[in-house]
């Protein structure tokens, strides 16, 4: 049974008639947790021999069965300077919201697998020399080091943090992966066996701000003058409508001519030309915001945007001196514009202010109020018209938003809202039902919020 059919029971037995955007689930996965691979971390004093962690989740996408996720990592340690050595990725997991656990899957199948290895993920690579700009995989040794880059990423050309910056994507219908890139920006095509497919595309200024023809970061490998965007801005979010036609690709940061310095772009690409429409979107920054963390359809019009300041830490502990302030999901309409050409948008979550009458929440939760407080808060996937998938990028080993002085861990929590959305049936991602859960509830009532608080 999935969440879809079940959803309407749990609410009659736990909440009172008053609607509040509440914590129906929460599952962990420790930070310290590690793939095969060559080994990583060696441009900056913590390294990692013969393996890559397994962090910085930056986007989802359903998995190969219910209830599993495709979840991308990003460059790896921050920067394009100390991600030579980090594997770009593509990583299976299962969140189980009964045990609070996530579990490493089958890329393929799905099954649950006893620890991360090759069968868990899918490695970008670019064995058919696609890519026209120099990649680690070409040099003898990691960029201003004396040491060599791994045999391995050079004999399979894989794909490094200081190649891209991917911090969004979205499967077509074809099963071809489409990755949005900080770098560039760049949107680039992938295989559904990670293999680069054409050269990466570059973003026209269609508004003609400055004399830069491009949109261009100072990490553009190709930069042809000035840039006009600055470092680690480029394309966050990535949305897929839900006709399968169009990519909506979204900056994090304002182009540097702009005046207008809240004004984040929207652009619209035609899948089938593989081009970009030249249709421009404006995004209104709140003044407590300082970024977007992801860009993700509802149906064909309307999307829900992660906006968050560059704050962490939860305000209700006092060990957090400058304690998070601004994470919000809103709700925006590219169909409802207003006379200032910003789309419509709307509040559908505050994360510093979700109800936990469960107790779900562990160590998140105080007074009945759960809060997710990263620096860093990028996936959100609708599961069904009234519950969202959120997710954070730990940005391990830096990001100490949950406990003071403590590498976070990733987590993924499940949001009931309180007000359903428009969802197109192709844009849900059913999850099962926590069973043993449901099936205490039905036959204990009560009885089974001892279950749940041991749940954390």
């Amino acid at each position: 049974m999935f969440r879809s059919l079940t959803s309407l029971i749990i609410p009659l037995i736990f909440t009172s008639p008053a609607a509040a955007v509440q914590l129906t689930g929460r599952a962990i996965l420790g930070a310290d947790t590690f793939a095969p691979g060559p080994t990583s971390g060696q441009q900056f004093p913590i390294s990692f021999t013969d393996q890559q962690p397994v962090q910085g989740f930056s986007a989802v996408l359903p998995g190969p069965k219910p209830g599993t996720f495709r979840v991308m990592t990003d460059n790896g340690f921050g920067r394009k300077s100390n991600s030579a050595d980090f594997l770009l990725r593509v990583y299976a997991v299962e969140p189980d919201f009964t045990t609070g656990q996530v579990f490493p899957v089958n890329f393929q199948t799905g099954e649950r697998l006893t620890r991360f290895s090759q069968e868990s993920f899918l490695q970008l690579h670019d064995r058919d020399n696609q890519i026209d700009f120099p990649i680690i995989a070409e040099q003898s040794f990691y960029p201003d080091t004396t040491i060599p880059v791994d045999p391995m990423i050079q004999s399979n050309r894989w794909l490094t943090g200081a190649d891209f910056d991917i911090e969004s994507f979205r499967q077509a219908s074809d099963g071809t992966y489409w990755f949005g890139d900080e770098f560039g920006p760049f949107l680039f095509h992938v295989s559904a066996e990670g293999q680069v497919l054409d050269s990466p595309i570059p973003l026209p200024n269609f508004l003609g701000l400055g004399d830069n023809p491009l949109v261009q970061s100072p990490d553009n490998p190709q930069l042809d003058g000035t840039a006009n965007l600055r470092g680690s801005q480029g394309f966050e979010g990535l949305a897929l409508n839900s006709s399968g036609s169009k990519l909506y690709a979204m900056l994090e940061g304002a182009l540097q001519p702009d005046d207008q310095r809240d004004r984040l772009l929207i652009n619209e690409f035609d899948l089938a030309s593989q081009q970009y429409t030249g249709k421009t979107f404006f995004y209104q920054r709140d003044p407590l915001g300082r970024a977007i963390g992801d860009l993700t359809a509802i149906n064909d019009h309307e999307f829900l945007v992660i906006e968050r300041d560059n704050r962490q830490g939860d305000p209700n502990n006092p060990d957090f001196t400058r304690p998070a302030e601004f994470k919000r999901i809103y709700k925006i309409d590219i169909n409802q514009i207003d006379s200032n050409g910003f789309v419509q948008k709307e509040l559908v979550v505050d994360l510093l202010n979700i109800s936990d009458p469960n107790n779900l929440g562990g160590n998140g939760t105080t007074d009945g109020v759960f809060t997710f407080p990263f620096v860093t808060i990028e996936s959100v996937l609708p599961v069904d018209e009234k519950t969202l998938l959120v997710m954070n990028d730990n940005n391990y080993p830096f990001s100490k938003g949950r406990s003071p002085g403590q590498s976070d861990n990733n987590e993924f929590i499940l949001v009931q809202l309180d007000q359903p959305l428009n969802l197109d049936p192709s844009q849900a991602t059913p999850v099962p039902e926590p069973m043993t859960i449901l099936g205490s509830a039905v036959a204990f009532g009560f009885g089974v919020l001892f279950k749940a608080k041991k749940r954390q």
